[in-house]
């Protein structure tokens, strides 16, 4: 049965970050808020929790997994991009948007799409993403909790404790956090291209 964690949205408390990025190094998978509905994450580097993630949203291979980090700087790790685009994610971030970029060589083959060797980045605008991302001081693993058959990601926290308790270790209540999924940007040197409009102003990238 999951622990559940009520985390202020503003002022998160020191003592449960702590606890909670605990719980994502020991090999936990978590659900937790950004600015977009509630996500699923784990430890980059855990196949067995992102399999379990897998199994949750009923994913396939060719699914593309997002990795959700703290600044620019940890992006430029795991993604490949120019000043162009430099420029446009400087613009955009935090914010309610997901870019899909060409992998670096730092991210693990499981976690990119198998045949275009992209990858999903995320710098959410949610002040306990923040905190956890700086306790982990590295990206978290992550999805959008979608359940299967349904299109839009769980706003409540209540519900995904009765839903997913036994499956999941770890849900931070941090309170309603928007209904509308990410607007999601294919961000490729030659070309920008807004491949699902969401929360996220997509007239930057048309």
């Amino acid at each position: 049965m999951s622990q559940f964690f009520q985390i202020h949205p503003e002022n998160p408390q020191v003592r449960l970050i702590k606890q909670a990025a605990q719980v994502v190094r020991a090999g936990g998978v978590i659900a937790y808020p950004t600015d977009c509905g509630y996500s699923l994450g784990c430890h980059l580097g855990d196949k067995a929790a992102m399999d379990r993630i897998k199994s949750i949203r009923r994913l396939d291979d060719k699914h593309n997994f997002t990795l959700v980090c703290r600044d620019l700087s940890e992006i430029s790790t795991y993604a490949r991009f120019d000043n162009h685009l430099y420029r446009l994610l400087k613009n955009n971030t935090p914010g309610p948007y997901t870019f899909i970029f060409h992998a670096t060589s730092v991210v693990p083959r499981r976690l990119m799409h198998p045949k275009r060797k992209t990858i999903g980045i995320r710098i959410p605008d949610n002040r306990i993403v923040s905190a956890l991302l700086d306790e982990l001081a590295e990206p978290l693993m992550s999805v959008s909790l979608i359940l299967p058959n349904e299109t839009e990601p769980m706003t409540d926290p209540y519900d995904i404790r009765d839903t997913l308790e036994h499956a999941l270790d770890l849900v931070i209540d941090g309170g309603f956090c928007g209904l509308e999924p990410t607007t999601v940007v294919m961000m490729d040197s030659d070309k920008v291209d807004v491949v699902r409009v969401g929360a996220g102003d997509p007239a930057p990238f048309m």
